[in-house]
Parts: structure tokens; C-alpha cells; sequence
């Protein structure tokens, strides 16, 4: 509409235009510090009513502006890539985290560890060979022998509470999951309807950011956005939400629900409205936190575990032989030195010898006290090589593990970081918003001002005349 009422409604739009980027630069400032918050920006349409006609003519210059958009600084790309690499990292972390606790308690090399021990009974050994009838030397055999077993049965015991602790871990890991797409599931149905009523959603996007690059850190899920802009997730290629419908997310087997092992491989599983699925293991299983703790408990802790009963039930098998072999301090043939079970493993290592004459170190029978089987015990078998086989091997994980974390930490760093500039809120970008949307205002408001004198003068003024 041309005319001086038409410039008053062109100015009126320039308040009003004005007013909402005031109000996006201060929301925006307001939320500097908020996590997941993505920076608005108000974009401005032009408004004119001329339309192509052949038989007329618009003779006005435009009609002001509208807000065309709240636009939310977001790149689906860049979220999408944020979110792989998240969960990529939370599996790394989590992994090298477990692994860095097992090699802390394995206290290898050190003065106190299994192989120290190991040593020392060898140590322990060769003095019983120059001195074989000395009950102290005898003694300290036994003393060291035992203290072998019990660094043995340690860590052992320390492997399996980190197991245990793991499984409880899971469980929880499995709950979050679930909260969290329940959430993100909501947040789908509420942000399609309240777009559809024309409100902005852009609060209840940024939640649903969240809970997605949540879920990603928890289980790996993937991000897709559909047409009608609600996200579908999946876990290990299998949807946890679709829509306003999530999934529930259950460990089915593995772990009971008090957090013990069942004896079978750790499984999970999806039941959901449009069926229930069993999700691979391994590597095409959950990926993020979970699949970190997972691969733990299916494969490396085990392995671990099962390197130590081998080197237990070596070390066992190994002196026992050497033991019959030789004569005790009476004469008699040699009794085993340690116990063991093999189906506990080295949690069931003791030594089996209370009184230190029945020690085979003679290698005569009678009685002779020649101390040669005890130099063939301070020698025999292969037990510390093999349990310094066992530690360097997990020494190179947790070295490869830190450096891939440490790797994995940079990249995703460097996303972290390109999304910031992207989505972030930086005051001085902002305050200089402000102030532009400030005097804009300021100018409508001086637009529409100067139009209500030309008014005034129209109509209060013109066709007086001076008497």
C-alpha cells in the first residue's frame, strides 16, 4: 500500500521486525553457558504485495519486513558426524579406562608383583640347595611360595571385581539407553505438533540433540532424519526409535538382573512395537560405552584371566613333578607343594606343605641331604616366561588402546569445535546483534515519528489560512 498510511505500517513492521532480533540476541546471551543450546538467528523477509499483472501498476516500494525464520544455527551433517565420532571415542575411553585399572593392579614391573614373586621363591630355592638342611632356608620356601600364590589369587580377585563391576555398569548403561529413548521418542511427537500449530520447537529440538548424541555415547546409535524432520534411531542396524515410538532396549542374556554372570554370552536385544530383534555381537553389536564394557567382559578380561590360570596351573604342574622327583628331609618321596583346581583356576592356588622338613630338596633317597632337587626346582619350567608373556601382551593393549583413544580424541575435538563455531554463542557477535537491531529500532521508531508530524501537518494544517 503506497501512501503516508502505508509508511506508517512500513515502519510498524520495522518495530516489530526489530523487536523479535532483539529478543533472539538476548535469548541468546542468556543461554551462553547452557549446554546443547543452539544459537537463533532472525531472518528477514522483505514484504511487497505487487503481483504481475498485465492491466496494472503498483507504484509503492515495498511494504517493510517479516520474519521469515528463527533460524537455528545447526548443520545436520556436522551433528550427524559429531555424533559418530562421540560414540566411537566413548567406546575407546571406556575400553582404555578398564584396561588401565587391570594393568594398575597388576603392579608389573615392580618389587611387589607376581613376577617379583616368582623370582623370590626361585631365590628362595637355590639357598635351600646350599644349605639343606637348615630349617630356616626350608621355611622361607614355604613363606615365599605362599605369598606367590596369594599375589597370584590377587589379581585374580581383582580381575573378577572389575568384571563384576562391569556388569553392573552395563545394566545401568542398558537403563540410560532406554531413558533416553523414551525421551528422544517424545521430544518427536511433541516437536511434529507443535511445528504443525506454527510455534517454534527450537528448544525441544536442542533436547532431542542431546538425547540423540546421548544415545551414541551409550550404544553407538545412529541418527536419521526423515522428511518430516523426526529422527529414527538405530542400534547395531536396528531401530530403537521410529517416531513418536521407542524401543525398549534389554540385555537378554549374559548378566542376571542382580549383576552376576549367567554362564552365557553377553546379548542384547530390542523389543519394540514393530517386533522384537537379537543384536549381533561382537563388532556389528552396540558400539559406544557399551560396547566397550561388553567387548571386556565377552573377550579381553577373560583372556586375561585365562592367561593367569595358565601360568597358575603351570607353575603347579611344574614343581608338583618336581617335587615327586626329589626326597623330603625324611627320606620320603617329595608331596605336591601347591594345590590346585583346574576348573576354579588360579583363584584355588595354595600351598599345600604345612611342615617344611617334607620339601624334596635332596635328589638321593634315604635321607641324604644333597640339596639337588632343589637346585632343579630353583630352575624348572617356564612359568615366569610365560607370565611375562602375559603381562607384556597386556601392556601393548592398553598402549595401543591409549594412543587410539588419544587419536580418537583429537578428531572429535576438532568436530567439537567446528560445531561451536557453528552453533555456539559468542557474546561479542551477539552485543553487536543487539546494538544493530537496537538503532534499526530506534530509526523505525524515528520513521514512524517523523510520519505522525507530516500527518499532523496534513490534516490539522492544511487549508488554514492567517486572519
Amino acid at each position: 500500500m503506497a501512501g503516508s498510511f502505508g509508511s506508517i505500517s512500513t515502519a510498524l513492521t520495522g518495530l516489530r521486525y526489530n523487536q523479535v532480533a532483539l529478543d533472539v540476541a538476548g535469548n541468546n546471551i542468556a543461554n551462553a553457558n547452557t549446554d546443547g543450546y543452539v544459537r537463533r538467528r532472525v531472518v528477514g523477509a522483505s514484504v511487497s504485495s505487487a503481483e504481475p499483472a498485465m492491466w496494472s501498476r503498483y507504484d509503492g516500494h515495498g511494504e517493510g519486513v517479516e520474519v521469515g525464520e528463527v533460524r537455528r544455527m545447526a548443520d545436520p551433517l556436522l551433528d550427524s558426524r559429531v555424533r559418530r565420532e562421540h560414540g566411537l571415542l566413548s567406546y575407546l575411553a571406556t575400553s582404555s579406562t578398564i584396561l588401565s585399572r587391570i594393568e594398575e593392579g597388576v603392579a608389573e614391573p615392580g618389587p611387589h608383583g607376581v613376577h617379583a614373586a616368582m623370582l623370590d621363591l626361585r631365590d628362595s630355592w637355590q639357598a635351600l640347595s646350599r644349605n639343606p638342611d637348615g630349617t630356616a632356608a626350608r621355611q622361607q620356601v614355604l613363606g615365599r611360595a605362599e605369598t606367590l600364590a596369594q599375589a597370584l589369587r590377587g589379581q585374580v580377585a581383582h580381575v573378577a571385581g572389575e568384571e563384576a563391576d562391569q556388569r553392573i555398569h552395563a545394566i545401568n548403561l542398558v537403563s540410560e539407553v532406554n531413558s533416553a529413548a523414551a525421551g528422544l521418542a517424545g521430544l518427536n511427537h511433541d516437536i511434529l505438533v507443535t511445528e504443525q500449530n506454527g510455534t517454534d520447537a527450537g528448544v525441544l529440538r536442542d533436547r532431542r540433540d542431546q538425547l540423540a548424541l546421548r544415545i551414541a555415547e551409550l550404544a553407538g546409535g545412529v541418527t536419521t532424519v526423515e522428511p518430516d524432520g523426526q529422527f529414527t534411531v538405530t542400534v547395531a542396524g536396528n531401530a530403537l526409535v521410529q517416531g513418536k515410538d521407542a524401543g525398549t532396549f534389554v540385555l537378554a542374556s549374559g548378566i542376571t538382573p542382580a549383576g552376576a554372570a549367567d554362564g552365557s554370552p553377553i546379548s542384547y536385544r530390542i523389543d519394540a512395537p514393530w517386533g522384537s530383534t537379537v543384536l549381533p555381537s561382537g563388532a556389528a553389536g552396540p558400539g559406544g560405552e557399551l560396547g566397550g564394557v561388553t567387548e571386556m567382559l565377552s573377550t579381553r578380561l577373560p583372556s586375561y584371566r585365562a592367561g593367569l590360570d595358565a601360568v597358575a596351573a603351570d607353575l603347579a604342574a611344574t614343581l608338583n613333578t618336581q617335587q615327586a622327583a626329589g626326597y623330603d628331609a625324611n627320606g620320603v618321596a617329595g608331596a605336591p607343594l601347591f594345590a590346585y583346581d583346574p576348573l576354579v583356576g588360579a583363584a584355588s592356588l595354595q600351598v599345600a606343605i604345612t611342615d617344611p622338613s617334607r620339601l624334596a630338596a635332596s635328589a638321593l633317597p634315604g635321607g641324604a641331604l644333597d640339596g639337588g632337587n632343589a637346585d632343579l626346582l630353583s630352575r624348572v619350567g617356564t612359568y615366569p616366561d610365560a607370565y611375562q608373556r602375559l603381562v607384556n601382551g597386556l601392556g601393548t593393549d592398553v598402549a595401543a588402546l591409549d594412543r587410539r583413544t588419544a587419536n580418537q580424541t583429537s578428531l572429535s575435538g576438532a568436530l567439537d569445535d567446528a560445531r561451536e563455531q557453528q552453533a555456539g554463542i559468542n557474546l561479542d557477535e551477539e552485543t553487536v546483534n543487539m546494538v544493530t537491531a537496537q538503532r534499526a529500532y530506534e530509526a523505525a521508531a524515528r520513521v514512524m515519528t517523523t510520519l505522525d508530524d507530516m500527518l499532523d501537518t496534513l490534516i490539522n494544517r492544511t487549508g488554514l489560512v492567517g486572519r
